[in-house]
């Protein structure tokens, strides 16, 4: 392999599909997804990621967002030369223009993504504290008005547990197909330089 794909493990399961698709000769290597809840850990966790791939690879590719760290991802990436997927977030790469269209439209959105369904109780639920804290729910999303599911790959299961968790919230829920969006054209342009 002469291509490695750092990516986040939000982003994982949706990576090794595009690169099936694409049959690239790159390997898909993550950085832990809740990394996210502390995203200062974030920056620090790629460095140490790419200090162990940088022998065995001739090319890196960072498949991360901004994700919270405020510039800090681009300056160390930049430091180290490393190229990365364009967007701020993976709700961006998912949803591009529709994303700015729904949050124009309404501020307080929540946004799940397949990824977020999947761990919604371990990263949100006990990430968050609301296992031993429930009464804490009541606080966390009170400026929330909907609850936006953006599907990377339709499942009624998903979509179920996506009700089940707009329940939960006391939000309306919405659904909108994006597939892997901007994700994947970034990604294919990347590859293709």
């Amino acid at each position: 392999m002469t291509t490695a794909l750092l990516v986040c493990g939000a982003l994982a399961r949706e990576v090794q599909a595009i690169a099936r698709r694409h049959e690239w000769d790159a390997d898909v290597v993550g950085v832990p997804a809740l990394l996210h809840m502390h995203p200062e850990r974030l920056v620090p966790a790629i460095e140490r990621r790419y200090g162990e791939l940088r022998d065995q690879y001739e090319r890196v590719i960072v498949v991360y967002g901004d994700c919270g760290t405020g510039g800090g991802m681009d300056a160390a990436l930049d430091r180290l030369g490393l190229e990365r997927v364009a967007g701020p977030h993976c709700y961006e790469m998912y949803g591009g223009a529709l994303f700015e269209r729904l949050m124009d439209e309404e501020p307080g959105t929540y946004f799940l993504t397949d990824f977020l369904l999947r761990g919604f109780e371990g990263l949100v639920v006990k990430g968050m504290g609301l296992d031993r804290f429930p009464e804490l729910k009541a606080d966390y999303f009170v400026n929330y008005r909907r609850l936006v599911y953006l599907v990377q790959s339709p499942d009624t299961v998903l979509i179920e547990k996506a009700q089940s968790i707009a329940d939960y919230l006391g939000l309306p829920l919405e659904i909108h197909e994006t597939g892997y969006g901007l994700l994947e054209v970034r990604l294919v342009e990347l590859m293709e330089q």
